[in-house]
């Protein structure tokens, strides 16, 4: 993702011509350790929320002191762009609402988990992850992967999509399935909504 927004040597073909070495820049492993403890402490909050009382402790703990870690690095990723990545141009210095309201959520987190207020803890962190996709989606479009080469050589929807024909069939394809995805994963959550007890057993 960080190489999304920082840009790749892409060259007139709209090939890669650049190394392994030139995707490990700073921007881009700066994102990378900000997602990971952005979705650790997600993960975190969301085990403090579903597992017993005896292990909540422990998973408060982690989503605590991952989630200061997270905030420095998700904030630093966020300063680093008006230096690293060459779209920031476009949105000057403010970014707009749904990136301030993802700045917002991540540090709801932070005063919200001293007051074991774990779900709305969960929410706003969920909020974070939601509100920060989008922003990268509104920043990126139409571009789907910058060339640092040439603006011209820049990969969109339009240049790197398939053929009319396969746009359609992959419609038809993601409107027959996706109802199917969605309950699946309504009766996943809703199975698995109460809290897990030491006390509970399974009989095959």
């Amino acid at each position: 993702m960080g190489n999304l927004l920082h840009g790749i040597p892409i060259n007139r073909q709209m090939n890669y011509v650049g190394n392994f070495l030139t995707l490990l820049n700073p921007y881009a492993l700066v994102g990378a350790v900000a997602t990971l403890l952005l979705f650790l402490r997600h993960g975190a909050l969301y085990l403090e929320l579903k597992v017993p009382d005896e292990l909540s402790e422990g998973a408060h703990k982690i989503a605590y002191r991952v989630g200061m870690w997270a905030t420095v690095f998700y904030f630093a990723f966020v300063v680093m762009r008006y230096f690293e990545a060459n779209f920031a141009h476009r949105l000057g210095i403010d970014p707009g609402p749904i990136p301030v309201l993802a700045g917002i959520s991540i540090i709801a987190v932070r005063f919200l988990l001293p007051g074991r207020q774990r779900g709305w803890a969960f929410f706003a962190g969920g909020l974070t992850i939601v509100f920060s996709v989008i922003s990268v989606f509104l920043v990126l479009f139409p571009r789907v992967m910058i060339s640092t080469l040439n603006p011209d050589w820049t990969l969109t929807i339009y240049n790197a999509s398939s053929n009319p024909y396969s746009l359609k069939v992959m419609t038809i394809v993601a409107i027959s399935v996706l109802p199917i995805v969605l309950a699946y994963q309504a009766w996943s959550y809703w199975v698995f909504r109460k809290r897990v007890s030491l006390k509970d057993t399974f009989h095959y």
